[in-house]
């Protein structure tokens, strides 16, 4: 049976720590949050993680710190940590203290997103929140592919299998062109004057549901084609 992957995030920027909790939950991971040192390791004392993401400028007990009372009690979890330190002697200081992966601040979701998705497929992790889920991050969004929604902020909007299917191909060609032919044929089949028509409308009503992110755009490419435009999402922190 495949299983959730648990991820024990320890940031003292609350604000911040419940941002990246929403989001790693949105990506299907289970999250628990830790404001301290201290409250962090008793949180990991009484869970069964698979991967630490860890702050490193933490009251109570710094990240450094943490990571290596983690270390003594479990030598093979993954730890990465987040910090806004990102001289090299603090990256040397991270790794020694046995972190997998070090992220300065700010940092964009994406990037998160596939440096654990990289530490979970180094360490053979069979999770039920990998890729095939058909989840994909438009910035603020969630979209669901196989199961054709759009998600943000809580709202989620229901998408015909057209509109998945066109958006599931923007998706695959974000910030380049795809061709308006092509759209035509991969989503209905054929290429013509009302078949485009037709996509006008749809291409219409994506944009429509994609407008509560500023970040995220449909542009048209006169006479070639459509594109997705999404600028990175920078978390901060």
């Amino acid at each position: 049976m495949l299983s959730k992957a648990k991820i024990l995030l320890v940031e003292d920027d609350k604000n911040l720590g419940l941002l990246v909790q929403d989001y790693l939950s949105d990506l299907g991971y289970s999250t628990s949050l830790a404001v301290n040192g201290e409250d962090g390791y008793e949180v990991f004392l009484s869970g069964n993680f698979d991967l630490c993401i860890l702050d490193v400028m933490l009251p109570k007990r710094d990240g450094f710190t943490l990571a290596t009372n983690i270390r003594e009690t479990d030598e093979a979890i993954p730890i990465i940590f987040l910090t806004a330190r990102g001289h090299n002697d603090d990256r040397i200081k991270g790794f020694k203290a046995g972190c997998d992966d070090y992220i300065t601040k700010p940092f964009s979701s994406e990037e998160l997103a596939l440096r654990i998705e990289a530490i979970f497929k180094r360490c053979g992790f069979v999770s039920n929140n990998k890729k095939s889920n058909g989840k994909i991050i438009i910035g603020r969004y969630v979209f669901d592919a196989l199961n054709q929604t759009l998600t943000i902020d809580g709202f989620t909007q229901n998408l015909t299998v057209k509109e998945a299917s066109l958006l599931k191909l923007l998706c695959q060609n974000i910030n380049n062109l795809l061709p308006r032919e092509e759209a035509q044929k991969e989503v209905w089949g054929n290429s013509d004057y009302f078949i485009g028509r037709s996509m006008d409308v749809f291409i219409t009503k994506l944009r429509k549901y994609l407008s509560h992110d500023p970040d995220v755009s449909i542009q048209n490419v006169h006479g070639a084609g459509f594109k997705l435009e999404v600028k990175s999402e920078v978390i901060s922190g």
